[in-house]
């Protein structure tokens, strides 16, 4: 079949006239069957890259991504434009997959989108070799660098598509890549003197900003309303984006919140809801936005501090992909910064805990030097932990670690939480705690450990409440289940626990060894990461957009103009930040205010206020009342 035109296809499938940036030199070249990695911003348009080639031959392209959100957008979207796409991820019976496949060889499919582990059945293998494939298109492409932000595995399976399809060509595509995953992305997918095509990141509609507040819910809301437009605020936790919604909605914005704990069709809904403009606020957790096309998006605020530049610049970047001036705005205060530490770095195993942990896990089995090769065993992991004395956060990431370098296998189920959330109030709970003195201890335990149980689906360690109240884990479920019964709480459990399958023979330190200094420069990456997080809202005196651009090694930026780095210095060269200050004093001479109103009360960034409070402080012109307001001396 004679090739078709990409241009007509664009403009029949799209509706596009022409293509943007490097889109037409990667397609061209995808066709010419040269290998391509291709580096592209958030919104430049990456799918298309290999849509269309995929389009213009006879045959089908194999696209593997992480996200089953991000397979399911792809795959119906291609749908409601007649394109024949097919999605294999998790869940699916094997019966399903083996006519889903026959599908794919005998049915005049275009795209068949899989998830990296089912590269891994030999069902899946053995059909690819008989599909008439044009084209390997790994998304996400980061998710096979160790070095990357987003380390995934299962991503190195991709590099069996090389070795089932050596002839065909493949394109590998990220919105997130620094030089060294760039190389070590080519050095994993085997790509044969590939095309590097790197786009410029930046994205001049777009005014980043970091502004400090101590009062942060109520900075948001202002946010939000100055904003008026459809808007993500992101957060690292599931209470923490029902509360600031909770908090946002009574504040009178329409707001839903989204995250991992949502059953689907509650996710839908509430994706719909902000889709359609219904709720134009969402507050969600860091997965949200991936694979979702909204062009609109006015303003995008992290609540707290990224991990890394990496992730935070690719959920900024899901504001004003419509072209139109957008803002991306990371709200954070001085206990912020430690929190973020804290976090991400207090919980690193290093090399000697992770051989800790491998010996107690040895004898906690009794597994003797040499022996355990492929078998397995149910662990519960919170027993294990209290049994060793071991923190629980940096034993899991210990485990997923040994995971990783294949010294064992975990199940998924460990994975899945226990949540709880109480629905009748006080007065109900007390009568019938007087009804049922033998639940009385464990209704006592979650009230007194989990504070927020009455106005939150919280999770919850039924090891740790049996510890606290006295019982057994057994019991505690059990009385959990005769609550939700009852009508007391919402309970979702877990199935079961954590199993573990060692897959090398016991040897100790030794098994550990062979890989100690790639654990100790994933370690260093993630500090890494961290403080070019922190170096990054720290300074305030080199444009963001500058910044987040050399970051990803490009060079020769210049000022965005836009920026709150940039605007101060706009204001201090005009003149304006003198008229700042003399509004404040203007103000303060009718009558004493809180930072809070002055701020509000001035057409000027929050950042520049506050200099502007501090500089009249320091010169004695104003001080602080009984009332913490400022009043003229």
């Amino acid at each position: 079949m004679k090739s078709q035109d990409p241009k007509n296809l664009l403009r029949h499938y799209w509706g596009f006239d022409e293509f943007r940036g490097s889109q037409r030199a990667i397609i061209d070249a995808v066709l010419d069957g040269q290998d391509v990695l291709a580096l592209m911003p958030t919104g430049g348009g990456k799918s298309i890259c290999f849509q269309i080639p995929a389009l213009a031959q006879d045959g089908l392209c194999i696209v593997v991504s992480p996200l089953v959100a991000l397979i399911q957008n792809q795959v119906n979207a291609l749908k409601e434009m007649g394109i024949k796409a097919v999605a294999l991820t998790g869940g699916i019976g094997y019966d399903e997959v083996d006519q889903l496949l026959d599908n794919c060889c005998f049915g005049n499919y275009k795209f068949l989108y899989l998830s990296p582990e089912r590269l891994r059945q030999d069902l899946v293998q053995q059909r690819i070799q008989r599909m008439n494939v044009n084209l390997i298109a790994i998304d996400e492409a980061h998710c096979i660098s160790q070095w990357g932000h987003d380390f995934r595995p299962a991503y190195l399976e991709c590099s069996l598509l090389r070795e089932l399809l050596p002839e065909i060509p493949m394109i590998a595509l990220t919105a997130t890549a620094t030089e060294l995953v760039g190389n070590d992305i080519v050095a994993n997918l085997k790509l044969r003197a590939p095309l590097l095509v790197k786009d410029s990141f930046s994205r001049g509609n777009i005014a980043f900003s970091v502004q400090w507040a101590e009062d942060k819910p109520y900075r948001l809301q202002q946010l939000c309303a100055e904003a008026g437009k459809s808007t993500i605020v992101y957060v690292r936790t599931r209470r923490l984006a029902q509360e600031l919604a909770h908090y946002l909605t009574a504040a009178g914005h329409q707001t839903t919140f989204f995250h991992g704990g949502i059953p689907k069709s509650e996710k839908k809904r509430r994706l719909n809801l902000w889709l359609e403009n219904e709720a134009r606020i969402m507050v969600a957790t860091n997965a949200f936005g991936m694979g979702i096309d909204k062009p609109d998006v006015g303003l995008v605020v992290h609540y707290q501090i990224p991990d890394c530049i990496e992730n935070y610049f690719q959920e900024a970047g899901r504001a004003g992909r419509d072209g139109l001036p957008a803002k991306a705005v990371l709200l954070t205060n001085k206990t912020d910064k430690q929190q973020v530490k804290d976090q991400f770095l207090s919980i690193l195993p290093n090399t000697e805990f992770l051989k800790k942990v491998y010996n107690k896990l040895n004898n906690y089995f009794q597994i003797a030097y040499g022996e355990g090769t492929d078998t397995t065993y149910p662990l519960n992991f919170h027993a294990f932990c209290d049994i060793y004395r071991l923190n629980s956060l940096l034993t899991f990431n210990a485990l997923r670690i040994l995971d990783q370098h294949s010294v064992v296998a975990l199940t998924e189920s460990f994975s899945q939480k226990t949540m709880v959330q109480l629905t009748v109030g006080k007065q109900k709970l007390f009568e019938y705690i007087e009804r049922h003195q033998e639940i009385a201890p464990v209704l006592q335990t979650l009230l007194r450990t989990y504070g927020g149980i009455f106005d939150f689906e919280t999770k919850i360690n039924p090891f740790l409440i049996a510890k606290k109240s006295g019982g057994t884990e057994k019991r505690v479920l059990a009385f959990l289940k005769q609550l939700h019964k009852d009508e007391i709480i919402d309970y979702h459990a877990k199935e079961s626990d954590l199993s573990i399958t060692f897959l090398v023979p016991r040897e100790d330190d030794s098994t550990i060894n062979r890989f100690a200094k790639e654990v100790k420069e994933r370690h260093r990456i993630k500090v890494d990461n961290v403080h070019s997080m922190l170096a990054y809202i720290d300074n305030d005196e080199l444009c963001r957009n500058r910044q987040l651009l050399t970051y990803f090694g490009e060079k020769n930026t210049v000022d965005c103009g836009i920026c709150d780095v940039c605007q101060s210095a706009s204001a201090s060269e005009n003149g304006s930040f003198e008229t700042m200050v003399d509004q404040i004093m203007q103000l303060l001479a009718r009558k004493s205010r809180d930072s809070r109103t002055l701020v509000a009360s001035l057409n000027f960034a929050e950042k520049q206020v506050l200099s502007g409070i501090r500089e009249l402080l320091e010169e004695g012109r104003i001080a602080v009342n009984s009332k913490n307001e400022y009043e003229i001396v």
